[in-house]
């Protein structure tokens, strides 16, 4: 039997290993890169805290082992066997119910993360529905794609329609502006309209902690807010053909007021630039101007590679 001494010194030794545990946890915010987003700090909060779990219990079972090791360590004549274990209900119920209730609270934190950023347009496998509460999407029908849609109703301050195919990403946003880049307001509440023009594309964006899969013939939609403003750089995160790698935006979270002034100088510019096409076609060809190339669905079909791959001239 142990004696208090024992308990004390046992106990000393938990308490230690919590507290390295929990500053373990604590340096895992570092091994990410800054959170640029509400969600984010969410995410890296259940990240902190699997770290700290399984410190804690990596440096339990490495500290029982070692001690094992120096204190009943077998004399070299000794060739005797050591005492049958035989089984131990209370130590079947503690090792059985804890990680029971550890994987049971990471589903519940993982799945209040995933209804923050409320995802529309994926078919869902599961359904959880909670009677106390109004749904918070409609199903809405699409006469373009011909496919079944959800519909957020959730309010946002901006809502930014993004395009994508091999090998491009492109943005439209409310006052028609249409370009190769995203900026989004700060501290403000921002969805994510998104179409793939080809095949299955993936939208991450690592410092926002968001990776969302776009699929064909079907709209998907999320909410974030962004908190730091600055430059990031958008990722393909699926192999969608060749030249996946090279399929990257810039990402740029800056002031309301900076943001707008943004919106309104390059509408003018984009204004500029039509007109600036369209004169210098019809002095080039004295005819019909060239009708300017619109980022809308219908203008952005898909087009061949012809790219040649390594020195070989092989083409793709």
């Amino acid at each position: 039997m142990l004696t208090i001494l024992e308990y004390l010194l046992l106990a000393a030794l938990i308490a230690l290993d919590l507290i390295i545990s929990r500053w373990i946890g604590q340096q895992s915010y570092s091994w990410m890169p800054p959170e640029a987003t509400a969600e984010a700090r969410r995410v890296d909060e259940l990240f902190s805290f699997l770290v700290t779990a399984g410190a804690f219990i990596y440096i339990g079972v490495i500290s029982v082992i070692l001690y094992s090791i120096l204190f009943f360590r077998a004399k070299e004549d000794d060739y005797s066997e050591g005492h049958p274990g035989r089984g131990n209900w209370k130590i079947e119920v503690l090792w059985t119910v804890i990680p029971i209730i550890l994987v049971m609270w990471l589903a519940i934190q993982s799945y209040s993360i995933y209804g923050e950023l409320d995802i529309s347009g994926l078919s869902k496998l599961v359904q959880l529905v909670n009677p106390l509460e109004k749904a918070a999407y409609a199903k809405s029908f699409d006469h373009q794609s011909n496919s079944r849609q959800e519909v957020s109703n959730q309010k946002v301050d901006e809502d930014i329609q993004v395009f994508v195919k091999q090998w491009q990403w492109y943005f439209r946003y409310k006052n028609g502006l249409e370009t190769h880049e995203l900026h989004l307001p700060l501290n403000e509440t921002v969805r994510l309209v998104m179409n793939s023009l080809d095949v299955i594309h993936g939208f991450y964006v690592p410092e926002f902690r968001l990776k969302q899969d776009i699929f064909p013939n079907r709209t998907i939609t999320f909410v974030f807010s962004p908190t730091r403003a600055g430059k990031y750089r958008l990722q393909d995160s699926q192999f969608s053909g060749t030249y996946f790698s090279l399929m990257q935006a810039n990402v740029y979270v800056e002031s309301p007021q900076e943001y707008n002034q943004w919106l309104n100088k390059a509408a003018n510019a984009q204004i500029k630039t039509q007109e600036n096409e369209r004169i210098a076609s019809e002095q080039e060809w004295g005819a019909e101007p060239v009708p300017h190339q619109s980022l809308k669905a219908e203008n952005l079909r898909p087009e061949p590679s012809k790219k040649p791959l390594f020195n070989s001239g092989w083409q793709s």
